[in-house]
């Protein structure tokens, strides 16, 4: 394992608390026998790519993140392999190092495999994304495929926030139309007829629904609960027993009890085979 040429960034640091951050750094090139003007060059580098050159001297403290980067560094992998090491941070704080890892990744260009249980880093820092569904790969594309065309009902619901819609129905016999479970008929995009009277779901993202008005076909929800988030809001409601998400513009702020009239963009529809789960 230690000729592969890969290093490893773990979720907890594992980092030496008696050793300061030159000590922790240098130390996976130490036991390998390396002479120490090579191990001083190499640590003074990746001290100066992660700033951490005044600190050297000092134990890691709140630097630790930055400290266990450095230690990967300095050996000049082929391979990066992070298991999840923003997960202990703070939400600001684990802002502030997705974007220093994307700086990183475009300055040394290595190879890395980056393990998260969330979908934003996912989305942000890479080129591809693998989406693991108990051991099995559900889907392998770059974020806007994998976004734009989940490939199974795990993938829909996992990517996005808030998740995709989902909406279990049949396919009319004509293909045309899908008819929810609670009487609610919406058109879809092209014809489906191979799919006709199969139980499917239907999925659409909440950014993918607008506001309209019964005149202009709309289909009526009932908004039980709005969720004010600042740059937009959530809109709350149910078709039957199913739920649906409406994102809002920020200035669209409908009362609770009241009726929303929507538009559900067509070509933006997804649907999955009711057994299977996969997209269709």
């Amino acid at each position: 394992p230690k000729d592969r040429g890969i290093a490893m960034v773990f979720q907890n640091y594992a980092l030496y608390p008696h050793m300061s951050v030159e000590e922790n750094m240098a130390w996976g090139l130490k036991i390998r026998g390396m002479g120490k003007q090579q191990i001083a060059e190499r640590v003074k580098e990746a001290a100066r790519i992660l700033e951490l050159d005044g600190l050297l001297k000092r134990r890691p403290g709140g630097q630790r993140q930055r400290v266990a980067m450095g230690r990967a560094i300095v050996r000049d992998p082929a391979v990066f392999l992070f298991d999840e090491p923003l997960s202990n941070l703070d939400a600001k704080l684990r802002v502030q190092m997705r974007l220093e890892l994307q700086q990183l990744h475009r300055r040394l260009k290595t190879t890395s495999l980056y393990v998260t249980h969330d979908q934003v880093e996912a989305m942000t820092l890479a080129q591809r994304v693998m989406v693991m569904n108990g051991g099995v790969a559900e889907q392998i594309g770059t974020p806007v495929e994998v976004y734009e065309k989940p490939a199974s009902l795990f993938v829909a619901s996992f990517i996005g926030s808030p998740a995709m819609n989902l909406l279990t129905g049949r396919v009319n016999n004509e293909g045309t139309h899908f008819e929810l479970d609670g009487g609610i008929v919406l058109p879809l995009n092209g014809s489906y007829r191979q799919y006709a009277g199969r139980k499917m779901t239907l999925g659409i993202r909440p950014e993918h629904i607008a506001l309209s008005s019964q005149a202009e076909g709309g289909v009526p929800l009932v908004m039980d609960t709005l969720e004010i988030l600042g740059a937009d809001n959530l809109a709350h409601g149910r078709w039957g027993e199913q739920k649906l998400v409406v994102r809002l513009a920020h200035q669209e702020r409908p009362t609770a009890g009241s009726t929303l009239w929507l538009h559900l963009a067509e070509n933006q529809l997804h649907l999955f085979d009711g057994e299977t789960g996969q997209r269709v």
